[in-house]
Protein backbone atom coordinates (compact mmCIF):
# COMPACT_ATOMS: atom_id res chain seq x y z
CA UNK A 1 0.00 0.00 0.00
CA UNK A 2 2.69 2.31 0.99
CA UNK A 3 4.71 1.36 -2.58
CA UNK A 4 1.70 2.41 -4.49
CA UNK A 5 1.08 5.37 -2.59
CA UNK A 6 4.66 6.53 -3.40
CA UNK A 7 4.76 6.04 -7.06
CA UNK A 8 1.45 7.92 -6.91
CA UNK A 9 3.18 10.85 -5.66
CA UNK A 10 5.97 10.77 -8.08
CA UNK A 11 3.56 10.61 -10.82
CA UNK A 12 1.82 13.29 -9.68
CA UNK A 13 4.89 15.48 -9.15
CA UNK A 14 5.81 14.49 -12.58
CA UNK A 15 2.71 15.74 -14.37
CA UNK A 16 2.76 18.62 -12.83
CA UNK A 17 6.73 19.45 -13.70
CA UNK A 18 5.57 18.47 -16.94
CA UNK A 19 2.41 21.27 -17.23
CA UNK A 20 4.49 24.03 -15.43
CA UNK A 21 6.98 23.10 -18.47
CA UNK A 22 4.23 24.43 -20.65
CA UNK A 23 4.15 27.61 -19.47
CA UNK A 24 5.87 30.65 -21.35
CA UNK A 25 9.13 31.81 -19.75
CA UNK A 26 10.35 35.67 -20.79
CA UNK A 27 13.04 35.75 -22.88
CA UNK A 28 16.13 35.94 -21.04
CA UNK A 29 14.58 35.50 -17.90
CA UNK A 30 16.28 31.96 -17.71
CA UNK A 31 18.85 31.80 -20.83
CA UNK A 32 16.22 30.20 -22.70
CA UNK A 33 16.41 30.78 -26.30
CA UNK A 34 14.15 33.51 -28.20
CA UNK A 35 11.50 32.01 -30.25
CA UNK A 36 12.04 34.19 -32.92
CA UNK A 37 15.72 34.21 -33.85
CA UNK A 38 16.75 30.70 -31.62
CA UNK A 39 19.79 33.65 -29.77
CA UNK A 40 20.05 33.69 -26.33
CA UNK A 41 19.66 37.17 -24.51
CA UNK A 42 22.87 36.30 -23.43
CA UNK A 43 24.36 35.57 -26.62
CA UNK A 44 22.99 39.06 -27.94
CA UNK A 45 24.44 41.05 -25.72
CA UNK A 46 27.27 41.80 -27.61
CA UNK A 47 25.12 43.18 -30.31
CA UNK A 48 24.46 45.71 -27.06
CA UNK A 49 20.83 43.99 -26.78
CA UNK A 50 19.26 44.26 -23.08
CA UNK A 51 17.61 41.35 -21.09
CA UNK A 52 13.61 41.99 -21.69
CA UNK A 53 12.33 39.88 -18.84
CA UNK A 54 10.03 41.62 -16.90
CA UNK A 55 11.01 43.71 -14.06
CA UNK A 56 8.58 45.05 -11.31
CA UNK A 57 8.69 48.91 -11.16
CA UNK A 58 10.03 49.76 -7.55
CA UNK A 59 7.93 52.58 -5.83
CA UNK A 60 9.96 55.65 -5.55
CA UNK A 61 9.98 57.24 -1.80
CA UNK A 62 7.19 58.52 -0.88
CA UNK A 63 5.15 56.67 -3.37
CA UNK A 64 2.10 54.74 -2.62
CA UNK A 65 0.47 52.90 -6.00
CA UNK A 66 -3.39 53.93 -6.69
CA UNK A 67 -4.93 50.81 -8.66
CA UNK A 68 -6.64 52.70 -11.60
CA UNK A 69 -10.31 51.96 -12.65
CA UNK A 70 -13.35 53.67 -13.64
CA UNK A 71 -14.96 56.43 -12.02
CA UNK A 72 -17.70 59.22 -12.74
CA UNK A 73 -15.59 62.20 -12.44
CA UNK A 74 -16.69 65.41 -12.08
CA UNK A 75 -19.51 67.21 -9.63
CA UNK A 76 -21.11 65.28 -6.48
CA UNK A 77 -22.71 68.33 -4.49
CA UNK A 78 -24.46 71.06 -6.28
CA UNK A 79 -23.14 73.56 -8.02
CA UNK A 80 -23.72 76.58 -5.95
CA UNK A 81 -21.33 78.67 -7.58
CA UNK A 82 -23.14 78.04 -11.20
CA UNK A 83 -19.71 77.77 -12.80
CA UNK A 84 -21.32 74.53 -14.91
CA UNK A 85 -17.31 73.56 -15.20
CA UNK A 86 -17.59 69.73 -13.78
CA UNK A 87 -20.46 68.53 -15.27
CA UNK A 88 -20.10 64.35 -14.36
CA UNK A 89 -18.57 62.62 -17.27
CA UNK A 90 -17.59 58.65 -16.48
CA UNK A 91 -13.63 57.87 -17.16
CA UNK A 92 -11.16 55.69 -16.77
CA UNK A 93 -7.74 56.02 -14.95
CA UNK A 94 -4.31 54.05 -15.56
CA UNK A 95 -2.65 53.04 -12.28
CA UNK A 96 -0.22 55.61 -11.17
CA UNK A 97 1.50 56.66 -7.65
CA UNK A 98 0.73 59.10 -5.38
CA UNK A 99 2.83 60.97 -2.50
CA UNK A 100 1.51 59.71 0.66
CA UNK A 101 1.66 63.45 1.70
CA UNK A 102 1.63 66.84 0.21
CA UNK A 103 5.55 68.33 -0.08
CA UNK A 104 6.24 69.48 3.33
CA UNK A 105 8.56 72.66 4.42
CA UNK A 106 11.44 69.97 5.02
CA UNK A 107 11.34 68.37 1.73
CA UNK A 108 11.51 71.97 -0.04
CA UNK A 109 14.25 72.94 2.29
CA UNK A 110 16.37 70.43 0.80
CA UNK A 111 15.55 71.27 -2.78
CA UNK A 112 16.31 75.06 -2.30
CA UNK A 113 20.57 73.76 0.22
CA UNK A 114 21.38 71.19 -3.34
CA UNK A 115 20.52 74.62 -5.84
CA UNK A 116 22.44 76.70 -3.37
CA UNK A 117 25.24 74.04 -2.94
CA UNK A 118 25.57 73.29 -6.79
CA UNK A 119 24.70 76.60 -8.68
CA UNK A 120 26.85 78.85 -6.65
CA UNK A 121 27.92 80.58 -9.64
CA UNK A 122 24.01 81.24 -10.80
CA UNK A 123 22.22 82.48 -7.67
CA UNK A 124 19.49 82.95 -10.10
CA UNK A 125 18.59 79.41 -10.19
CA UNK A 126 18.13 79.55 -6.28
CA UNK A 127 15.98 82.80 -6.55
CA UNK A 128 13.78 81.56 -8.72
CA UNK A 129 12.75 78.16 -7.06
CA UNK A 130 12.13 80.41 -2.92
CA UNK A 131 8.33 80.24 -2.38
CA UNK A 132 6.25 83.37 -1.85
CA UNK A 133 6.73 83.85 2.05
CA UNK A 134 4.88 87.29 1.10
CA UNK A 135 1.88 84.98 0.27
CA UNK A 136 0.75 85.09 4.18
CA UNK A 137 0.49 88.76 4.94
CA UNK A 138 -2.76 90.45 5.15
CA UNK A 139 -4.14 94.15 5.18
CA UNK A 140 -5.28 93.58 8.44
CA UNK A 141 -4.08 90.55 9.79
CA UNK A 142 -0.83 90.25 12.34
CA UNK A 143 0.28 87.20 9.65
CA UNK A 144 4.55 88.56 9.97
CA UNK A 145 5.41 85.62 12.40
CA UNK A 146 4.38 83.48 9.31
CA UNK A 147 6.36 85.52 6.34
CA UNK A 148 9.32 84.97 8.65
CA UNK A 149 9.11 81.23 10.14
CA UNK A 150 6.37 78.92 8.00
CA UNK A 151 9.18 77.68 5.43
CA UNK A 152 12.56 77.79 7.67
CA UNK A 153 12.10 77.15 11.60
CA UNK A 154 11.61 73.52 12.08
CA UNK A 155 8.39 73.58 13.82
CA UNK A 156 7.10 73.42 10.84
CA UNK A 157 9.27 71.19 8.84
CA UNK A 158 6.20 68.72 9.01
CA UNK A 159 3.70 71.25 7.25
CA UNK A 160 2.87 71.03 3.64
CA UNK A 161 4.97 73.87 1.96
CA UNK A 162 2.64 76.82 0.77
CA UNK A 163 3.70 80.18 -1.56
CA UNK A 164 5.09 77.81 -4.27
CA UNK A 165 3.12 78.55 -7.86
CA UNK A 166 2.43 75.99 -10.27
CA UNK A 167 5.96 76.53 -12.76
CA UNK A 168 7.90 76.07 -9.05
CA UNK A 169 6.44 72.75 -8.66
CA UNK A 170 7.05 71.31 -11.89
CA UNK A 171 10.60 72.17 -11.60
CA UNK A 172 10.44 70.66 -7.90
CA UNK A 173 9.49 67.49 -9.59
CA UNK A 174 12.22 67.51 -12.50
CA UNK A 175 14.49 67.64 -9.48
CA UNK A 176 13.29 65.21 -7.47
CA UNK A 177 13.21 62.72 -10.47
CA UNK A 178 17.15 63.49 -10.61
CA UNK A 179 17.44 63.36 -7.14
CA UNK A 180 15.60 59.93 -6.53
CA UNK A 181 17.69 58.30 -9.84
CA UNK A 182 20.77 59.28 -8.72
CA UNK A 183 20.43 57.83 -5.57
CA UNK A 184 19.41 54.40 -7.51
CA UNK A 185 22.55 54.98 -9.41
CA UNK A 186 24.45 55.33 -6.64
CA UNK A 187 23.31 52.89 -4.06
CA UNK A 188 23.30 50.16 -6.88
CA UNK A 189 27.14 50.65 -7.68
CA UNK A 190 27.02 52.26 -10.92
CA UNK A 191 27.47 55.78 -9.93
CA UNK A 192 29.81 57.58 -7.38
CA UNK A 193 29.04 60.25 -5.58
CA UNK A 194 29.76 63.41 -6.48
CA UNK A 195 29.44 66.27 -4.08
CA UNK A 196 31.44 68.81 -6.54
CA UNK A 197 28.95 68.48 -9.48
CA UNK A 198 28.25 72.08 -10.50
CA UNK A 199 27.41 73.69 -14.47
CA UNK A 200 27.47 71.37 -17.45
CA UNK A 201 28.51 68.16 -15.13
CA UNK A 202 24.78 68.31 -12.85
CA UNK A 203 23.32 65.03 -12.77
CA UNK A 204 20.31 64.73 -14.76
CA UNK A 205 18.67 61.37 -15.74
CA UNK A 206 18.16 62.69 -19.62
CA UNK A 207 21.54 63.72 -19.26
CA UNK A 208 22.69 60.64 -17.97
CA UNK A 209 20.89 58.23 -20.15
CA UNK A 210 22.48 60.41 -23.22
CA UNK A 211 25.90 59.72 -21.88
CA UNK A 212 26.39 63.31 -21.00
CA UNK A 213 26.96 63.14 -17.36
CA UNK A 214 30.58 61.97 -17.01
CA UNK A 215 30.37 59.18 -15.12
CA UNK A 216 32.84 57.40 -13.07
CA UNK A 217 31.72 53.79 -13.02
CA UNK A 218 32.39 52.00 -16.27
CA UNK A 219 29.33 49.66 -16.32
CA UNK A 220 26.47 52.04 -17.62
CA UNK A 221 22.70 51.92 -17.07
CA UNK A 222 20.40 51.76 -19.51
CA UNK A 223 16.39 52.80 -20.11
CA UNK A 224 15.93 49.37 -21.25
CA UNK A 225 17.74 47.48 -17.51
CA UNK A 226 14.45 48.92 -15.97
CA UNK A 227 16.46 50.44 -12.84
CA UNK A 228 15.81 53.86 -13.21
CA UNK A 229 12.46 55.68 -12.30
CA UNK A 230 9.92 57.46 -14.34
CA UNK A 231 9.53 61.14 -14.21
CA UNK A 232 8.04 62.71 -10.60
CA UNK A 233 5.43 65.08 -12.04
CA UNK A 234 1.75 66.65 -11.05
CA UNK A 235 -1.02 64.76 -11.29
CA UNK A 236 -3.31 64.97 -13.36
CA UNK A 237 -6.52 66.42 -12.61
CA UNK A 238 -8.43 63.32 -13.02
CA UNK A 239 -5.81 61.13 -11.43
CA UNK A 240 -5.91 63.17 -8.45
CA UNK A 241 -9.54 63.27 -8.10
CA UNK A 242 -9.55 59.29 -8.73
CA UNK A 243 -7.04 59.29 -5.41
CA UNK A 244 -8.83 61.85 -3.74
CA UNK A 245 -12.52 60.15 -3.80
CA UNK A 246 -10.69 56.40 -3.04
CA UNK A 247 -13.73 54.86 -4.34
CA UNK A 248 -12.22 51.14 -3.76
CA UNK A 249 -13.83 51.40 0.46
CA UNK A 250 -17.34 51.74 -1.26
CA UNK A 251 -17.01 48.63 -3.95
CA UNK A 252 -18.44 45.26 -4.00
CA UNK A 253 -16.60 43.62 -6.83
CA UNK A 254 -17.46 45.96 -9.68
CA UNK A 255 -21.16 47.23 -7.41
CA UNK A 256 -20.18 50.70 -6.19
CA UNK A 257 -22.41 50.60 -2.80
CA UNK A 258 -21.84 54.86 -2.16
CA UNK A 259 -20.58 57.36 -4.34
CA UNK A 260 -18.75 59.24 -1.71
CA UNK A 261 -19.23 63.27 -1.29
CA UNK A 262 -15.52 63.78 0.35
CA UNK A 263 -12.96 61.25 0.48
CA UNK A 264 -14.47 59.36 3.49
CA UNK A 265 -17.59 57.18 3.46
CA UNK A 266 -20.69 59.36 4.14
CA UNK A 267 -21.61 63.00 4.05
CA UNK A 268 -20.93 63.66 7.61
CA UNK A 269 -17.70 66.33 8.20
CA UNK A 270 -17.00 65.26 11.72
CA UNK A 271 -15.64 61.81 13.37
CA UNK A 272 -18.30 59.71 14.55
CA UNK A 273 -15.86 56.91 16.36
CA UNK A 274 -16.38 56.96 19.91
CA UNK A 275 -13.02 57.82 20.88
CA UNK A 276 -12.46 60.97 18.32
CA UNK A 277 -16.70 61.84 18.03
CA UNK A 278 -16.88 64.84 17.04
CA UNK A 279 -13.58 66.07 15.91
CA UNK A 280 -13.41 67.48 12.49
CA UNK A 281 -12.17 64.52 10.08
CA UNK A 282 -10.29 67.57 7.98
CA UNK A 283 -8.58 70.94 8.29
CA UNK A 284 -11.08 73.57 6.97
CA UNK A 285 -13.15 76.74 8.12
CA UNK A 286 -16.36 75.48 9.58
CA UNK A 287 -17.85 79.17 9.82
CA UNK A 288 -17.26 82.66 9.59
CA UNK A 289 -14.17 83.22 12.23
CA UNK A 290 -13.94 79.76 13.08
CA UNK A 291 -10.66 78.10 11.83
CA UNK A 292 -10.43 75.61 14.67
CA UNK A 293 -12.72 75.64 17.31
CA UNK A 294 -13.25 75.92 21.68
CA UNK A 295 -10.09 75.95 23.75
CA UNK A 296 -9.85 72.81 25.32
CA UNK A 297 -11.33 71.40 22.32
CA UNK A 298 -9.97 72.35 19.17
CA UNK A 299 -11.72 69.73 16.92
CA UNK A 300 -9.05 69.92 14.03
CA UNK A 301 -6.22 71.13 16.28
CA UNK A 302 -5.17 73.41 13.62
CA UNK A 303 -5.53 77.23 12.93
CA UNK A 304 -3.34 77.47 9.57
CA UNK A 305 -2.54 74.23 7.77
CA UNK A 306 -1.03 71.04 10.05
CA UNK A 307 1.39 68.47 9.29
CA UNK A 308 0.81 66.26 6.75
CA UNK A 309 0.21 63.19 8.83
CA UNK A 310 -2.20 64.63 10.62
CA UNK A 311 -6.02 63.11 10.44
CA UNK A 312 -6.84 59.70 8.94
CA UNK A 313 -5.88 58.86 5.44
CA UNK A 314 -8.58 57.60 2.47
CA UNK A 315 -8.71 53.93 1.78
CA UNK A 316 -5.52 54.25 -0.92
CA UNK A 317 -2.89 55.51 2.50
CA UNK A 318 -3.19 59.15 1.13
CA UNK A 319 -3.58 62.13 3.94
CA UNK A 320 -5.32 65.16 3.33
CA UNK A 321 -6.82 64.67 0.31
CA UNK A 322 -9.40 67.10 1.42
CA UNK A 323 -8.42 70.21 3.64
CA UNK A 324 -5.32 71.29 4.75
CA UNK A 325 -3.72 72.96 1.70
CA UNK A 326 -5.02 73.01 -2.08
CA UNK A 327 -3.24 71.08 -4.05
CA UNK A 328 -1.45 71.80 -7.98
CA UNK A 329 -2.75 69.45 -10.85
CA UNK A 330 -0.96 69.35 -13.96
CA UNK A 331 -4.22 70.60 -16.40
CA UNK A 332 -5.03 73.90 -17.92
CA UNK A 333 -8.62 75.49 -16.88
CA UNK A 334 -11.00 75.37 -19.32
CA UNK A 335 -14.68 75.39 -18.03
CA UNK A 336 -15.90 72.43 -20.65
CA UNK A 337 -12.73 70.30 -20.10
CA UNK A 338 -14.62 67.44 -18.37
CA UNK A 339 -17.10 66.92 -21.77
CA UNK A 340 -14.02 67.67 -24.29
CA UNK A 341 -11.43 65.66 -23.12
CA UNK A 342 -10.90 61.82 -23.61
CA UNK A 343 -12.55 58.99 -21.73
CA UNK A 344 -9.19 57.35 -21.14
CA UNK A 345 -6.84 58.91 -19.29
CA UNK A 346 -8.30 62.94 -19.24
CA UNK A 347 -5.99 65.97 -19.60
CA UNK A 348 -5.39 69.06 -21.51
CA UNK A 349 -2.33 70.59 -21.44
CA UNK A 350 -0.23 68.59 -23.37
CA UNK A 351 2.77 69.58 -24.95
CA UNK A 352 4.60 68.13 -27.54
CA UNK A 353 8.44 68.61 -27.90
CA UNK A 354 11.44 67.00 -29.62
CA UNK A 355 15.23 67.57 -28.78
CA UNK A 356 16.81 70.34 -30.31
CA UNK A 357 19.83 68.40 -32.15
CA UNK A 358 22.88 70.28 -33.90
CA UNK A 359 24.79 68.11 -36.32
CA UNK A 360 22.38 65.04 -34.90
CA UNK A 361 23.43 65.61 -31.84
CA UNK A 362 21.26 66.64 -29.17
CA UNK A 363 21.58 70.29 -27.17
CA UNK A 364 22.59 70.42 -24.22
CA UNK A 365 22.30 73.95 -22.08
CA UNK A 366 24.84 75.02 -19.76
CA UNK A 367 23.35 73.49 -16.73
CA UNK A 368 23.79 69.78 -18.50
CA UNK A 369 19.82 69.96 -19.44
CA UNK A 370 19.07 68.68 -22.82
CA UNK A 371 17.35 71.70 -24.87
CA UNK A 372 13.32 70.86 -26.14
CA UNK A 373 11.24 72.41 -28.50
CA UNK A 374 7.98 72.52 -28.69
CA UNK A 375 6.37 71.13 -32.06
CA UNK A 376 3.55 73.19 -33.62
CA UNK A 377 1.33 70.35 -35.10
CA UNK A 378 -2.45 71.20 -33.12
CA UNK A 379 -1.67 68.52 -30.57
CA UNK A 380 -0.20 71.21 -28.07
CA UNK A 381 -2.67 73.17 -25.57
CA UNK A 382 -1.18 76.17 -26.52
CA UNK A 383 -0.54 76.04 -30.81
CA UNK A 384 -0.52 79.43 -32.26
CA UNK A 385 0.96 80.99 -29.14
CA UNK A 386 4.11 81.99 -28.93
CA UNK A 387 6.15 79.49 -26.83
CA UNK A 388 4.68 76.64 -29.45
CA UNK A 389 5.81 78.42 -32.73
CA UNK A 390 9.08 76.66 -34.23
CA UNK A 391 11.61 79.11 -35.32
CA UNK A 392 13.61 77.87 -38.26
CA UNK A 393 17.45 77.84 -38.91
CA UNK A 394 19.95 77.58 -35.58
CA UNK A 395 18.78 81.84 -34.65
CA UNK A 396 16.95 81.17 -31.11
CA UNK A 397 17.90 84.45 -30.16
CA UNK A 398 14.97 86.16 -31.04
CA UNK A 399 13.25 87.26 -27.21
CA UNK A 400 9.42 86.98 -26.58
CA UNK A 401 7.13 89.74 -27.01
CA UNK A 402 6.43 90.97 -23.82
CA UNK A 403 3.27 89.31 -21.60
CA UNK A 404 0.15 91.64 -21.42
CA UNK A 405 -1.78 88.95 -19.79
CA UNK A 406 -3.85 90.68 -16.98
CA UNK A 407 -3.24 88.74 -14.20
CA UNK A 408 -5.73 88.64 -11.37
CA UNK A 409 -5.32 87.92 -7.86
CA UNK A 410 -9.13 87.08 -6.66
CA UNK A 411 -9.32 83.20 -6.98
CA UNK A 412 -12.44 82.15 -9.90
CA UNK A 413 -13.31 85.76 -10.82
CA UNK A 414 -13.44 84.90 -14.76
CA UNK A 415 -13.48 88.99 -15.65
CA UNK A 416 -11.27 91.43 -14.20
CA UNK A 417 -8.88 94.21 -15.45
CA UNK A 418 -6.94 94.77 -12.16
CA UNK A 419 -5.44 97.96 -13.51
CA UNK A 420 -8.43 99.22 -15.49
CA UNK A 421 -12.25 98.00 -14.17
CA UNK A 422 -13.63 99.46 -17.15
CA UNK A 423 -11.81 96.75 -19.28
CA UNK A 424 -13.27 93.54 -19.14
CA UNK A 425 -10.67 90.14 -19.91
CA UNK A 426 -10.95 86.74 -19.40
CA UNK A 427 -8.74 84.94 -16.90
CA UNK A 428 -8.94 82.19 -18.72
CA UNK A 429 -5.88 81.77 -20.54
CA UNK A 430 -2.76 79.11 -21.28
CA UNK A 431 -1.84 80.21 -18.12
CA UNK A 432 -4.88 79.31 -15.53
CA UNK A 433 -3.89 76.02 -13.83
CA UNK A 434 -6.06 73.81 -11.88
CA UNK A 435 -6.21 73.19 -8.21
CA UNK A 436 -8.27 71.23 -5.89
CA UNK A 437 -8.83 69.71 -2.52
CA UNK A 438 -9.89 72.64 -0.47
CA UNK A 439 -7.74 74.12 2.34
CA UNK A 440 -8.06 75.68 6.12
CA UNK A 441 -9.28 78.74 4.80
CA UNK A 442 -12.00 76.86 2.76
CA UNK A 443 -15.14 76.06 3.26
CA UNK A 444 -16.65 72.44 3.36
CA UNK A 445 -17.80 73.01 0.25
CA UNK A 446 -14.69 72.49 -1.46
CA UNK A 447 -13.54 69.58 -0.12
CA UNK A 448 -15.77 67.99 -2.17
CA UNK A 449 -12.73 66.28 -5.23
CA UNK A 450 -14.97 67.21 -7.95
CA UNK A 451 -14.70 70.85 -7.59
CA UNK A 452 -12.61 73.16 -9.29
CA UNK A 453 -10.78 76.22 -9.24
CA UNK A 454 -8.11 77.86 -11.43
CA UNK A 455 -5.12 80.23 -10.60
CA UNK A 456 -2.35 81.73 -12.69
CA UNK A 457 0.49 79.37 -12.84
CA UNK A 458 2.58 82.17 -11.91
CA UNK A 459 0.59 83.31 -8.93
CA UNK A 460 0.87 81.36 -5.08
CA UNK A 461 -1.21 81.66 -2.35
CA UNK A 462 -0.69 80.21 1.53
CA UNK A 463 -3.42 77.90 1.03
CA UNK A 464 -1.83 76.29 -1.89
CA UNK A 465 0.56 73.65 -2.08
CA UNK A 466 1.17 70.35 -4.17
CA UNK A 467 2.19 66.72 -3.94
CA UNK A 468 3.92 64.41 -6.97
CA UNK A 469 2.91 61.69 -8.79
CA UNK A 470 4.23 58.54 -11.37
CA UNK A 471 3.31 56.71 -14.01
CA UNK A 472 2.80 53.38 -13.42
CA UNK A 473 4.98 51.21 -15.66
CA UNK A 474 3.52 47.53 -16.93
CA UNK A 475 0.14 45.91 -15.38
CA UNK A 476 -1.75 47.96 -13.63
CA UNK A 477 -1.85 45.74 -10.60
CA UNK A 478 1.61 44.07 -9.06
CA UNK A 479 2.48 40.22 -10.42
Amino acid sequence: MRRISFLLIILIVGFLSCKQSKKATPFGSTGQASRTTGWTAGEMEVFGFTDPRYIEQQTGPGLVLVQGGTFIMGRIDEDVLKEWDNQPRRVTVSSFYMDETEVTNFDYRQYLAWLSHVYPDHPERHQKALPDTLVWRRELAYNEPYVNNYLRHPSYSDYPVVGVNWLQANEYCKWRTDRVNEHILIKNGYLVLDSAQAGSNVFTTEGYLMGHYADTVENKVRWENGLLLPDYRLPTEAEWEYAALGLIGEADGELLTQRRMYPWSGTFIREDDAAEKGRMKANFTRGRGDLMGMAGALNDAADISAPVFSYEPNDYGLYCMAGNVNEWVADVYRPLSPIDVEEFQPYRGNVITEYRRENGEVVFDEFGEPVVDTIKDQRNYGDGDYPSNPIDGSNWTTNAPADQTSIATTKNMYYQNPGNTSVINSRITDHARVYKGGSWRDRAYWLNPGSRRFLDEREAADDIGFRCAMTRLGPPIKR
